[in-house]
């Protein structure tokens, strides 16, 4: 596909989304950035979340996965669904009824002020890494597609790209993420159907033959019941945590629901979304195996990651698969990146910066320079992943999520579940330690446990000792009242 004819996909789609913010942004103040004025529409937000959910990781690592793991990505999809619907009628009535701009200060209010900064510098660093990677991946596979081609360095493409995301938010925040992300999360599901649709034209299949041949190839395989990490019930239960971690305790997924009217909105958002995440994964296997199929036929070799890019780059399919390529894949990077950049930003001016406090002429410029310095700060991981040469971003970032989010999870399950009171200064210690004993025990359990490996449901571990921390640190409550 022509570089070109990529870049004026890509100048037009970006055209869009500015008029999307200027429409967007018109009399924004503080309160449409963070909150979008409590106005959001449940149903907008539930399609937005699609594209915010999946982002340009799924796109691209999703389908190339399917050859090392077949369907064994949909058992952690199943879970999702019981983690979704703690977080819709457990959480988001917590979070409504405190009236909370970021989560994270719910920690505040059940702890003490250092637990409430330490939940909230653990979202900071997940949701910075998180966010890096997913873009991380998106921009080297445009710079690929198009900006080699144009002689165009790979920091410059990674600069323009955090630059473009930056101008169309930060004036309209919240307000804005809510459509574009409805449009983004359009163009990618289209992208996906419409490349579906035509490899199945190639192949010579109908709907009913794609499916069947779907079904019967050696990468349909979605239950796996024997040990190791593709196990149903580790898998499963991976699924339910990660869903409850990565969404319900993360001020990016939540901002969005807590931009609902009223709570009613924002459980029916957040069910109807978990029901049609199921579907949409689903959609995006079933196109692994078709890429996978498709390759072989045309004598494509590339796996993985690299696939779905290598099969539209071959030339053998018509000119607007490549477009909507491109087009989808772009809108789920930035589906994804513009919301996690108003979310750390968002969170580092109330629960570091103390932003309400602040005098109101002062709120909107501190705003926009620690919404700035994100910007810069997602640069640089950028361009730190790009030295990792990680073939699967998507097992990357599920690993992460393991480690980071974990103290969160210890954390909100302990101030939900138990009234004991807990020692507000051990929060960091026992945050910090956590996580590394759960890195120590993952990394020798092989050896420890007879052959068996921890997978992503490290997790819960991780939030357990979390867990035992904090129930440790009452002890020195109880025997001195004064201690804080």
């Amino acid at each position: 596909m022509d570089s070109q004819l990529i870049l004026v996909c890509l100048i037009s789609y970006f055209a869009l989304l500015f008029v999307v913010s200027m429409l967007t942004s018109r009399g924004a103040n503080n309160d449409t950035y963070f909150r979008a004025n409590k106005s959001s529409k449940w149903y907008l937000v539930a399609f937005g979340m699609i594209g915010a959910s999946l982002s340009g990781v799924t796109f691209i690592s999703v389908p190339g996965w399917v050859n090392n793991s077949q369907f064994a990505y949909m058992q952690m999809v199943l879970g999702y669904l019981p983690g979704y619907m703690l977080i819709a009628f457990v959480l988001m009535p917590l979070y409504y009824r405190l009236k909370l701009t970021t989560i994270y200060t719910y920690l505040g209010e059940r702890f003490g002020l250092v637990s409430y900064k330490t939940g909230s510098a653990f979202f900071l660093v997940s949701r910075l890494l998180g966010s890096a990677l997913r873009m991380f991946l998106i921009v080297d596979v445009l710079q690929t597609l198009v900006f080699n081609d144009l002689n165009v360095p790979f920091p410059v493409t990674v600069i323009g790209s955090i630059l473009l995301v930056w101008l169309y938010t930060f004036r309209g925040g919240m307000k804005t993420i809510v459509w574009t992300d409805t449009l983004q999360t359009a163009f990618m599901l289209i992208a996906v159907i419409s490349t579906v649709i035509l490899i199945a034209q190639h192949m010579g299949w109908g709907l009913g033959e794609a499916v069947r041949q779907i079904s019967e190839s050696d990468y349909s395989q979605v239950f796996f019941w024997g040990e190791g990490k593709s196990n149903f019930f580790k898998q499963f239960l991976s699924g339910a945590l990660i869903a409850l971690c990565m969404t319900g305790l993360d001020q990016d997924m939540m901002q969005k629901n807590l931009t609902c009217k009223n709570i009613k909105e924002a459980q029916w958002n957040m069910s109807s979304f978990a029901v049609v995440l199921v579907f949409v994964n689903l959609l995006f296997l079933g196109l692994g195996v078709m890429l996978y199929l498709y390759a072989a036929k045309i004598g494509v070799s590339e796996t993985g990651d690299q696939l779905y890019a290598a099969v539209v780059k071959s030339g053998t399919l018509p000119t607007v698969v490549g477009i909507f390529f491109v087009l989808g894949l772009t809108a789920a990077a930035y589906s994804s990146a513009d919301s996690a950049m108003t979310a750390l930003t968002t969170s580092f001016c109330y629960d570091m910066l103390d932003l309400e406090k602040k005098p109101q002429e002062q709120q909107e410029k501190i705003r926009r320079i620690v919404h700035i310095g994100f910007a810069a700060l997602t640069i640089l991981v950028i361009l730190g992943a790009k030295q990792l040469d990680n073939k699967n971003i998507i097992d990357t970032v599920f690993k992460v999520a393991s480690y980071t989010y974990g103290p969160l999870l210890g954390f909100f399950a302990f101030g939900l579940f138990t009234k004991r009171p807990v020692t507000d200064s051990w929060a960091p210690a026992i945050a910090i330690t956590a996580p590394l004993l759960s890195y120590v025990l993952a990394s020798n359990s092989k050896v420890w446990f007879s052959g068996f490996e921890f997978g992503y449901e490290i997790l819960l571990v991780n939030g357990a000792l979390t867990w035992f921390g904090l129930w440790l640190s009452g002890f020195t409550r109880s025997m001195d009242p004064e201690v804080s």
